[in-house]
C-alpha cells in the first residue's frame, strides 16, 4: 500500500507540481497530525490537518496546524456564513473520497469551499494529508491555495 498512490498524488503529478511525499507507520491509538509531525520530526505549526466543517448547512474544508485548534466562528466569518459546527465523519468521507485521518485537501471527490489558515504563508513549505493516513505531501503553500482554490483566512487558535 505505501507506493499506491492517492487522488492527492495525482493531482499533484497531473498539474506538475514540486512536492516530496513522506511516509510514516501510523500507531493505533493516536491523534493522526500531531504524530505525523512526531514521526516526521516536523514543527507541528507546520503540518497541517483537514478538518471538515458545515456552515450553514454547506461542508467546507478548513486547513489548519496539528497544533492549533480550529476557530469555527472565524471559519463561518471567512467564507460570509454565520454559524459552523464539525461536519458528520461519514459525510466528510463520502464528499472527500478520503477516510478520517487521511483526509487530503487536494483531490477531494467532490470541490468543497475551502478555507487555509493565514499561518501557512509563514513557511516555504508545509505538510497536509497525501489521502492516506501515514502519508504527508510536503508542498509550498501557495500551491496547495491554488489547487484547492482556497481562501487563506485565520481561521486558529
Amino acid at each position: 500500500m505505501a507506493g499506491k498512490g492517492t487522488p492527492a498524488t495525482a493531482l499533484l503529478a497531473k498539474q506538475q507540481i514540486t512536492h516530496q511525499v513522506h511516509t510514516y507507520d501510523h500507531g493505533a491509538g493516536q491523534a493522526y497530525g500531531p504524530e505525523a509531525a512526531e514521526r516526521l520530526g516536523l514543527d507541528p505549526e507546520r503540518v497541517f490537518k483537514t478538518l471538515v466543517a458545515e456552515v450553514d448547512g454547506a461542508l467546507t474544508v478548513s486547513v489548519v496546524p496539528v497544533s492549533a485548534t480550529l476557530d469555527l466562528k472565524a471559519l463561518a466569518g471567512a467564507v460570509g456564513g454565520k454559524r459552523a459546527r464539525m461536519a458528520d465523519v461519514a459525510a466528510a468521507e463520502r464528499a472527500t473520497g478520503y477516510v478520517a485521518g487521511g483526509i487530503s485537501p487536494l483531490g477531494q471527490r467532490k470541490r468543497l469551499t475551502t478555507v487555509v489558515d493565514a499561518s501557512a504563508q509563514r513557511w516555504e513549505t508545509v505538510f497536509c494529508s497525501g489521502g492516506r493516513r501515514g502519508l504527508e505531501i510536503e508542498l509550498a503553500p501557495t500551491d496547495l491555495v491554488r489547487l484547492c482554490g482556497a481562501t487563506v483566512a485565520p481561521i486558529a487558535t
